[in-house]
């Protein structure tokens, strides 16, 4: 394969939708204009001398896929271009790279610190999986800025939250969190996920680590898993990459392509997912069937102001509580045409999720109410369909949600 890689063009950086088409390019002998897939596991030598310069990083190349691939290279360095991050590595699924973000840098004795708004998969890993590690964690409002400085011990090495949260779209100050982090010389680890690269940049606002699950928008209609850890070029070879080679959560060279395509779309798709979300969210609002809408977009969001300083939208979820109980709420969406229940979001196609009894059912009650989940509590992940039809399908739906 050739080694000729896409430049920037003379007299200045590209802007994110050129370098979405075409940041990282490596074209083969054949000049491809589409990005190839390398499906293969190993690559071959030309000789013994050559593997061992390889092995031992004195020559640079590719050396086995699950340390690194052609087709993966692309999307890290694409992802790197969008984000303005010096190196990335991607993972098999979001929660892959949730995981290794935390483990590949934290030891027995070591404590986290956390947003307790997390995804049910995350909360798993902070609240279960690192203690099993002897890794202590405390649980803050995200909101509450000092809650962070609080929860601060001498052995405290790393921040974790998701901002806006899941699934009522709490915001989290990236700027003053990272702030307390460096202070107490801990790192911060952002879930970017639902705001996408397009709208949030956690890393220009003070934060160390970005992961995203790229299964959601970036990917975009749901065709496949992945996910991506992007961070200082530091701490991806001297902290991340061994791990990652060792244990193993490399993305397909397939799903990475997938993601490749995904990339390409991904501005116009955000638009017209806030776009819609825009629409929706007053729409719910008006709405005598619905109690409190969440959407960081809206003015009467309680921290609008925070989403207007670091999100560049409202972002394209819309969360909302329909007067009622759970029987209500599930009225509601099986009376739903358009909207597809599912537990995944950012596809083309319009999602409703119950986040109760489904990617948040493993908390108890009294945890999710601290959450603000409730069995009437329930998300809208905004399609690429006419609004207008998506408007339509609510409205049927809302008027069944009582029957």
């Amino acid at each position: 394969m050739a080694s000729k890689k896409e430049t920037k063009a003379k007299g200045g950086a590209w802007r994110p939708a050129t370098r979405l088409v075409h940041e990282g390019t490596l074209r083969s002998q054949f000049g491809e204009t589409s990005e190839a897939i390398f499906l293969n596991s190993g690559y071959v030598y030309d000789s013994a001398e050559q593997a061992e310069a390889r092995f031992k990083g004195d020559e640079e190349g590719f050396v086995y896929s699950r340390y690194a691939n052609p087709t993966v290279a692309m999307f890290e360095a694409r992802m790197c271009a969008l984000e303005g991050a010096e190196a990335a590595r991607a993972t098999a699924s979001g929660m892959a790279a949730v995981s290794a973000s935390l483990l590949c840098h934290l030891k027995a004795g070591d404590h986290v610190v956390s947003a307790r708004a997390l995804f049910g998969a995350c909360r798993y890993i902070v609240e279960d999986l690192l203690p099993r590690y002897g890794i202590e964690s405390t649980l803050v409002d995200g909101r509450d800025l000092d809650a962070w400085q609080k929860a601060v011990k001498p052995n405290t090495r790393a921040f974790f939250f998701e901002t806006p949260t899941n699934p009522v779209l709490e915001l989290v100050d990236i700027e003053a969190v990272s702030k307390i982090a460096h202070k107490a010389n801990a790192l911060v680890v952002v879930d970017n996920v639902f705001a996408t690269p397009m709208l949030q940049r956690p890393l220009a606002l003070g934060a160390d680590i970005v992961v995203y699950s790229a299964t959601k928008h970036i990917d975009g209609q749901g065709r496949c898993l992945g996910g991506v850890v992007l961070s200082s070029k530091a701490f991806i070879d001297e902290k991340f990459h061994n791990y990652y080679k060792q244990t193993g959560p490399c993305l397909s060279p397939f799903n990475a392509w997938v993601l490749l395509k995904g990339l390409e779309t991904l501005p116009l798709r955000v638009d017209r997912h806030c776009a819609s979300a825009v629409t929706i969210a007053d729409f719910l609002a008006g709405r005598s069937e619905v109690g409190r809408v969440f959407y960081p977009g809206h003015s009467d969001h309680p921290q609008h102001k925070l989403a207007i300083k670091q999100m560049g939208g409202g972002g394209p979820m819309v969360s909302f509580e329909i007067k009622g109980d759970k029987k209500t709420a599930f009225r509601f969406m099986n009376a739903l045409s358009i909207f597809k229940i599912s537990n995944n979001l950012g596809d083309a196609k319009s999602l409703v999720t119950h986040p109760a009894t489904t990617t948040h059912q493993r908390l108890k009650p009294d945890a999710r109410a601290e959450l603000g989940i409730f069995d009437n509590t329930i998300r809208l992940s905004i399609g690429l369909e006419d609004p207008e039809d998506l408007m339509e399908d609510l409205d049927q739906a809302l008027a069944a949600s009582g029957r």
